[in-house]
């Protein structure tokens, strides 16, 4: 039974391994997650039963009411009762929209289980197979509740049989999801089955649910909840088989304890030593251990400052402690520790290893950052990164109407930034304009919502605009870049980077601030790099490019190397073609003379001649543009099929697939982010409003090379620069 308890009661069974489980809800949009949450809070006492399914409690921000919709996460820690054994269930209930897939990514760090939620009516859908497949790169067990099995008896009007079958595909294609994307040894023991209780079904809008354990337990059959929708008596459903007992039971026997899930998860989220002090106990997740802390949130309080939300993995975490940011390369004290429940933070002296804390005074913290007690700051290792699936491709610009209000504003959205790492915020050099960068329009719309709620500016905001890349074909030649005095020459040539090695960035197994050691291993066995350029690799970007150093026994480059480094990162920034971002470039410094005297080799002089030869070996390299593509995934009836159809190839998108499902068609495809801000309107007129559809970011593609020209005079009148193509005499002189 769940009930009401205060936060001393919880602390007291958080300090017991055993009994602490770590969830959270992951599910496609409006397939009901926040919705399943109330009536676990309604469980635990902190909801009416009158408001729950409702209230959609854990959308405290203003906006999630107003949109229904989540857009962050939060977290709560529950109390509940199995088989007569008290337990804390450490919960966080996860954004399902696409474009807020960044907070999905940060919460999983946190997580040792999921229940995925599926609409019984849609089904398994893109946005579904996207969480099933970040939570399992992240080792946390997933569970599946079919939710709004009311919509098959009311909607559909499906027979009891019909309904299990339904059930039993749904339960089929989750099963294929896990095969497919789960590492070997564990896709066998984590496929859910219904008959030993991994799968619950319901409503939580009704409160009700059930697992066939409960169901053989109460003697109960599939007719007799028809009957209730026919007959008008589903009420009675929530008070005989409450949803929360269900879910709550299912994860405290199946989801594992921290302990037990540390052992799998810490040898693949962390590459530090297993047989150090730090590893041991981070495998056992020892409350006695050297503090460790994952931080995978920020949150900026208008009266606490800085809200870091992270798992205790080892050790544990004290008020007054001092600890050790290992990406900030800084010591802070921790001012206060706390747990949540929903939108509040309560006080507690200390959290110890295996559940989800709050923490006040690390102000240097960003998400993705390990803390670890001070003095093993110099034998730790960061945690894995986080790879984020969807990246900021939808820019406006904003300006306040009362030039007053630049400086709050700019203040504000670097706030904004450090909250949602899926956020850009940077100032066009050339115009003076801010820029916001975001996953796409929805994102934006709520963080200038939010922005206006902090701050009370109005703002006035361009329309938006699809943030292109720049990138590289094939092998550009070698040219000579001066610095502006003359006295330093560098020799440089770019090259496009193959996708094994895009894909072991983006899937942070390789990155900026590993050992060298360890990524040129990496780099050479799993991409085919050479020796001496895996490991002479100076540095990589937020975009993906490189530089490698390949030069031998030149004078004084030790000296410059920080500033060879900062202009290879100006030039990414703004590539040759249209100043957009480059992306996947190989930069190799092949030779270079340097003045003997430091004053004539600053970065003044240094940094242009980078730039120069960069931008001119980049124009023989076959230049182009890359834009983000979008996966679509569309379930209509085949009458509609048509429609769909005409409305993707109409924007120039491709169909990948097609195949039935039961009563539905369902259309793969691909679609450019510039031809899709409109596509909803378009897909609901063509099929009357009967289609369900979704779609997430897939992959950066070259423009069609009959487009490129045009697109590029477009964008650099956008941006006030020459009509004209850059040319390579514009870098270097001959």
């Amino acid at each position: 039974m769940v009930r009401f308890k205060q936060v001393t009661d919880i602390l007291k069974i958080m300090h017991n391994i055993e009994q602490v489980r770590n969830i959270g809800t992951l599910a496609h949009v409006d397939h009901g997650k926040t919705t399943t949450s109330d009536s676990l809070l309604m469980g635990a006492g902190m909801l009416s039963p009158k408001v729950a399914g409702k209230a959609l409690a854990l959308d405290y921000v203003e906006i999630e009411q107003l949109r229904q919709m989540t857009v962050k996460a939060a977290n709560i820690s529950l109390y509940h009762e199995w088989r007569g054994k008290p337990y804390v269930i450490n919960l966080v209930d996860t954004p399902g929209h696409v474009d807020f897939t960044g907070h999905v990514t940060r919460s999983l760090r946190m997580m040792d289980g999921g229940v995925v939620v599926v609409d019984a009516v849609e089904g398994v859908m893109t946005q579904t197979e996207t969480v099933v497949r970040q939570a399992l790169g992240e080792y946390v067990r997933p569970l599946l509740y079919i939710n709004k099995v009311d919509r098959l008896i009311r909607e559909l009007r499906l027979s009891p049989r019909e309904i299990q079958q339904r059930f039993v595909e749904i339960v089929r294609e989750f099963n294929g999801l896990i095969e497919l994307y789960a590492d070997r040894g564990f896709a066998a023991r984590w496929k859910v089955d219904f008959k030993r209780g991994q799968v619950a079904f319901g409503s939580a809008l009704h409160k009700w649910g059930l697992t066939i354990p409960i169901a053989v337990e109460k003697g109960v059959k599939f007719d007799y909840i028809v009957d209730a929708y026919q007959k008008g008596y589903w009420e009675e459903l929530a008070k005989e088989f409450p949803l929360y007992v269900a879910l709550l039971d299912m994860v405290v026997e199946h989801v594992p304890n921290p302990r037990e899930a540390q052992r799998y998860r810490i040898p693949r989220l962390w590459r530090g030593d297993l047989n150090s002090e730090i590893g041991k106990a981070m495998l056992e997740c020892d409350p006695e251990g050297p503090t460790v802390v994952a931080i995978s949130k920020v949150n900026i309080d208008p009266h606490a400052g800085h809200v870091v939300t992270g798992r205790v993995f080892s050790g544990t975490i004290r008020t007054g402690e001092e600890v050790y940011l290992l990406n900030a390369k800084a010591a802070q004290r921790v001012l206060q520790v706390g747990l949540y429940m929903g939108p509040y933070r309560e006080k507690a002296d200390e959290i110890s290893a295996g559940n989800i804390v709050a923490l006040l005074g690390l102000d240097r913290a960003r998400a993705g950052e390990t803390a670890v007690e001070v003095g093993y700051k110099d034998s730790m290792v960061p945690f894995e990164r986080m790879a984020y699936i969807s990246e900021p491709v939808v820019t406006i610009a904003v300006e306040p109407k009362k030039s007053s209000d630049l400086p709050k504003l700019v203040d504000a959205l670097r706030k904004l930034a450090i909250e949602d790492p899926t956020l850009r915020v940077y100032i066009n050099e050339e115009t003076g304009e801010y820029l916001l960068s975001g996953v796409g329009t929805l994102h934006l719309e709520i963080t200038l919502w939010e922005l206006g709620q902090r701050t009370g500016i109005q703002v006035v905001t361009s329309p938006p605009v699809v943030r292109y890349r720049e990138t590289v074909r094939k092998l550009g030649e070698t040219f000579e870049g001066k610095s502006p005095n003359k006295h330093n020459k560098l020799y440089i040539y770019v090259e496009p980077l193959d996708e094994k090695t895009l894909s072991l960035m983006q899937e942070g197994k390789v990155y900026p601030d590993q050992d060298w050691r360890e990524r040129a291993k990496i780099l050479r066995e799993q991409a085919g790099w050479e020796t001496d350029e895996a490991r002479n690799i100076w540095d990589i970007d937020e975009n993906l490019n490189v530089i490698v150093n390949l030069t031998v026994g030149v004078q004084h480059l030790r000296e410059v190397r920080d500033t060879i480094i900062q202009g290879f990162r100006w030039a990414m920034e703004a590539g040759p073609l249209a100043q957009e971002p480059v992306r996947g470039v190989k930069v190799v410094l092949k030779d270079c003379i340097l003045h003997e005297d430091p004053a004539h080799r600053g970065p003044a002089q240094i940094m242009p001649a980078t730039k120069n030869a960069i931008f001119a070996s980049f124009l023989t390299a076959q230049p182009t543009l890359l834009e983000p593509i979008l996966k679509i995934d569309v379930k209509v009836p085949p009458a509609q099929l048509s429609g769909v159809l005409s409305v993707i190839t109409r924007h120039r998108g491709k169909v990948l697939g097609m195949e039935e499902k039961g009563l539905l068609m369902r259309v793969f495809g691909e679609i450019p982010v510039s031809e899709s801000f409109n596509i909803a309107d378009e897909l609901r007129e063509a099929t009357q409003g009967r289609a369900f559809w979704a779609y997430e970011f897939s992959r950066w593609a070259p423009v069609p090379s009959s487009m490129l020209e045009g697109l590029v005079m477009q964008i650099r009148e956008k941006k006030g620069l020459p009509r004209r193509l850059p040319r390579i005499s514009d870098y270097v002189g001959f």
